[in-house]
């Protein structure tokens, strides 16, 4: 049975995995689950693995896939402990363009070329009494296995998830079932708060609006469109909230070569002077203030 080595990003290479399953679980987004042991024993909150469909050469590169989560059994939606090997690894994809629409139509025990974990993930967010998921679109592939990860005594977990229609969330219960506490949002007010994923933190967090002090008490990790994070992030910066984003550009090598996944980051302390930050190596995951946003 194939399996795939976790790679470094200086000497990335193709592996091939072997597909699980692939399923669809949401108005076009599809769940699919590789037989990986070197990327899903390894893998980190916010990092992300690059995918291609071997012999294809339409889409000829690659594409970046978040890694939602990892398992010990291949049939189980029980995250593997720490006391089993995580041979298992999880994306979530929309259905857009070329790759994802091929993608959708692989079957059971078909193979994929793989290779990762990439990227700089969540690491870098302090300890905090209320760690605040912002997922916007399909945002929340990146969220989950932080949200697992930092949930204890000390710590809760809130996912507050915008979509435009019902439609489009799928397996909203892996965060409930992890201890989440879960608020949904749709524009066309379809289920939950009608509005936005910002109109629906004000809703839930009125204290942040109160400078006392206790800011540091909460934190936000958001993933999604590149106009709602901007949203996300200017309603932090009016709180003095911490904040991390992850970038969802689009990359052609995810291991710094290529340089087409480029953003605009300011240097540290610094209000004005910024130059480019690639995506894949330091990032996908930024300081969400240092952030040149575009308007």
């Amino acid at each position: 049975m194939a399996t795939c080595d976790a790679v470094s990003a200086p000497s990335a290479s193709y592996s091939t995995a072997q597909v699980v399953f692939n399923r669809r679980i949401a108005d076009r987004t599809h769940r699919i689950r590789l037989e990986c042991p070197g990327i899903a024993a390894v893998a980190r909150p916010g990092q992300f693995a690059m995918l291609r469909i071997p012999d294809r050469n339409d889409p000829l590169l690659a594409r970046p896939l978040a890694v939602y989560e990892t398992f010990s059994d291949k049939s189980t939606s029980v995250p593997g402990g720490l006391q089993r090997s995580r041979s298992f690894v999880d994306f979530i994809y929309l259905v857009h363009g070329k790759f994802t629409t091929a993608l959708q139509h692989l079957t059971t025990g078909s193979e994929i070329a793989i290779w990762g974990p990439l990227g700089n993930g969540f690491g870098m967010i302090p300890a905090v009494e209320h760690l605040v998921l912002v997922a916007g679109g399909i945002g929340q592939t990146a969220l989950l296995s932080l949200g697992r990860e930092r949930l204890g005594p000390a710590t809760r977990v809130t996912l507050c998830w915008g979509a435009r229609t019902a439609a489009m969330f799928g397996d909203v219960d892996d965060f409930r079932d992890a201890g989440i506490d879960v608020h949904l949002a749709t524009l066309d007010g379809s289920t939950g708060l009608r509005g936005t994923v910002v109109d629906l933190l004000d809703s839930l967090l009125p204290e942040a609006a109160n400078r006392s002090g206790r800011s540091g008490a909460i934190h936000i990790a958001c993933c999604g469109p590149e106009p709602m994070m901007a949203a996300v992030s200017r309603w932090t910066a009016g709180r003095e909230l911490g904040c991390h984003v992850s970038l969802e550009a689009p990359m052609a090598c995810g291991v710094g070569i290529c340089f087409t996944c480029v953003a605009k980051i300011r240097d540290a302390g610094q209000t004005s002077g910024w130059d480019y930050r690639r995506t894949c190596v330091e990032g996908p995951v930024f300081e969400a203030g240092s952030i040149v946003w575009e308007r």
